[in-house]
């Protein structure tokens, strides 16, 4: 039973097999209503009139005039129709119609037994006589002679006529709801296998993007439903439009996906040249020491030496992972005027080659020309430093570097040659740097991917502009 029924719900699984069944149903749903409603109405109709000529041959038979069951009269009604007469004094009798005249087809007893059982009152009922059949009769007082003796008189029509007439017509009506149900299978397949074609089409272009390899590497989804099946007025192309837009979604998240796999490839690449260099130094100078015992403090100073850049590049490296993972940071109204001024001030004393300069907002007064922004005041205070380091390292000497302050940010300026311009567009990405040869004075590359991922956190934006002559860092943080 168990395997039958699934057979079944296979059969009845796919959106066809509903669809068409659905639409048989609902046709012979309505047929049968239809039918049933049509032959109980074609009944009634005939049951009215059946009953219309019972009355009427009820009245001409025991209407005025001689009386109909005296002695040597005989009642002549329709073929196939019945009557009987009781007497109050002498004995029942009563006859079928039939087409011959002279012959007499009599009552039994038990048909006889029935007729008498009904009801006087003028109106139709129904009497089922063992021997002949069922009847519409009618019952009603007549004269029996002209002394006054009474008698009932009962008289109907058989209801064969109407019964095979019903009959007939469910027998055709079954027939044709047969027809129609059938046809409408047939019909209700070829329309809805033809409608739900857009939709197979769909479907074939779902299927097809599932069968690619999308679990590595540079994956281009060049699959898509067709124009013409993304028509947003239709339900299939509803369908098809946001299938659309979800492999849009797909391919770029597949391709930012290969993208930050690329980036973190080179991130690790770059860390590990970046830290083999420092251990490179430090294993050299330790093997010197080793080697030759008066070298020991210019070893032991080297060393020194690299394992503060090491650990210099380390902590750059603990910080851009604990952004990357959105760990808080401090919320506190800071003035960035401040921060400003003192980075500026300590740039003029590291390096007096270059020319340092703050500039405030047009108009505002030097002594309350306070910005103030919300954020994390140390963090800050290292967007600042490195971009001024940044100037320090990357600019010529003689460069004049301009610090302004704006409502919400600051602006780093400088008059230099300006990035190169393959580099702009990366100049933010981790282990950037100008110097393709990897020297060592140039940094780590890590300066401005930290500014980038400091102001991100904070919810504000940086941006680049750099032609020759004219390089703009423009810092934006939430007030």
């Amino acid at each position: 039973m168990s395997g039958w029924l699934r057979r079944l719900r296979r059969l009845v699984a796919p959106l066809i097999s509903r669809l068409v069944i659905t639409a048989v149903a609902l046709v012979l749903v309505v047929s049968l209503l239809i039918a049933t409603f049509a032959t109980l109405a074609l009944r009634e109709t005939l049951m009215d009139r059946l009953d219309r000529d019972v009355g009427e041959m009820s009245r001409r038979v025991g209407g005025p005039g001689p009386a109909p069951a005296a002695p040597g009269n005989r009642i002549v009604v329709p073929p196939g129709a019945v009557w009987a007469i009781f007497p109050e004094t002498s004995d029942a009798q009563g006859e079928i119609g039939s087409f011959d005249r002279e012959a007499r087809d009599e009552l039994a007893d038990e048909d006889l037994e029935v007729l008498r059982d009904v009801r006087v009152d003028a109106r139709v009922h129904d009497a089922d006589l063992p021997g002949q059949g069922r009847f519409r009769v009618v019952a009603q007082a007549v004269a029996v002679d002209p002394t006054g003796e009474r008698a009932v008189l009962v008289m109907g029509l058989p209801t064969d006529e109407v019964e095979n007439t019903i009959d007939s017509l469910v027998f055709w009506e079954a027939a044709l709801t047969i027809l129609g149900v059938l046809a409408a299978a047939g019909a209700g397949y070829l329309v809805v296998r033809r409608q739900l074609r857009p939709l197979r089409e769909v479907a074939a272009t779902a299927h097809t993007v599932a069968a690619m390899p999308l679990s590595s590497g540079e994956v281009e989804v060049a699959e898509r439903v067709p124009a013409r099946l993304t028509d947003d007025d239709t339900e299939v192309g509803q369908v098809g439009a946001a299938l659309n837009t979800l492999l849009d979604h797909v391919e770029t998240s597949l391709a930012q996906r290969h993208r930050n796999e690329q980036q973190v490839r080179q991130f690790v690449a770059d860390a590990s040249h970046e830290l083999r260099t420092p251990l490179t130094t430090i294993r050299g100078y330790t093997e010197l020491a080793q080697q030759r015992p008066e070298a020991v403090p210019t070893a032991l100073g080297k060393v020194e030496e690299e394992s503060l850049r090491m650990t210099a590049l380390v902590e750059d490296l603990l910080l851009l992972a604990r952004l990357d993972q959105g760990r808080p940071l401090a919320r506190d109204p800071v003035d960035l005027t401040r921060l400003l001024l003192e980075a500026v001030d300590d740039a003029r004393v590291v390096d007096a080659s270059r020319t340092w300069r703050l500039e405030l907002p047009p108009g505002a007064d030097p002594d309350a020309a306070e910005v103030i922004v919300t954020g994390d005041d140390q963090r800050l205070h290292q967007v600042i430093t490195n971009l001024l380091t940044n100037e320090r390292r990357h600019t010529p000497a003689g460069t004049t570097v301009t610090v302004r302050v704006r409502p919400g940010g600051f602006d780093v300026h400088d008059d230099g040659p300006g990035f190169p311009p393959g580099l702009v567009p990366h100049a933010f990405e981790r282990f950037t740097r100008a110097d393709e040869a990897r020297q060592r004075d140039g940094g780590a590359g890590l300066g401005l991917a930290l500014v980038h991922a400091i102001v991100t956190s904070h919810g504000g934006t940086v941006t680049l502009r750099s032609v020759p002559g004219d390089a703009t860092i423009a810092v934006r943080l939430p007030v």
